[in-house]
């Protein structure tokens, strides 16, 4: 079985792409590593529900370092960049930085993640930045558009099912205060 780490921001988001890739035969590997989210409170909720869903389909669970200052230095200057800009592709690429070494430095074959299933997020983004994160890091970067199929209608299913908790904004100071 093909060993693939999981970017993760948040246990609902997890649900699908978790079965998809179950399917594929991969053995899944969830990472959280999320210091984009904010206030803190609001990362321990989705830590938290994430936490209970690896429990409850008894998957592994790596959580990274909270570490928010680093997420400010990182989008520094991009602070007024539109939701889905340039500061979006920063924090896109530090998490998945992140999830590459990780899955590099501790055996995994692929590496991968959820933010695919966003409605609100550009897939072909993404998987462009983890394709070449992965060259960088020499592994594979499995692309996927998780919210293609329903994918994202399925995870809200999937998430009222195991009683997860399911936030209404990205999870960055910035993208909370868009919503209002």
């Amino acid at each position: 079985m093909k060993r693939i780490l999981l970017h993760v921001c948040c246990g609902p988001c997890a649900t699908h792409p978790v079965i998809e890739l179950q399917r594929e035969a991969f053995d899944v590997t969830l990472f959280f590593s999320n210091s984009n989210i904010h206030p803190e409170g609001e990362y321990i909720k989705r830590l938290n529900s994430l936490k209970e869903y690896a429990r409850e389909v008894k998957i592994p669970l790596i959580i990274d370092a909270y570490d928010p200052a680093q997420w400010f230095e990182a989008i520094k200057g991009y602070e007024t960049s539109p939701e889905g800009g340039a500061r979006c592709r920063i924090c896109f690429e530090l998490r998945l930085r992140k999830t590459a070494q990780y899955a590099k430095s501790h055996g995994f074959d692929w590496f991968t993640t959820t933010l695919t299933i966003s409605p609100h997020k550009n897939a072909s983004v993404i998987n462009q930045i983890g394709i070449q994160i992965g060259k960088e890091f020499s592994i594979n970067f499995l692309p996927r558009n998780f919210k293609k199929k329903d994918g994202f209608k399925k995870s809200v299913i999937l998430s009222k099912e195991y009683n997860l908790y399911r936030q209404d904004y990205c999870g960055c100071i910035f993208s909370a205060k868009a919503k209002k």
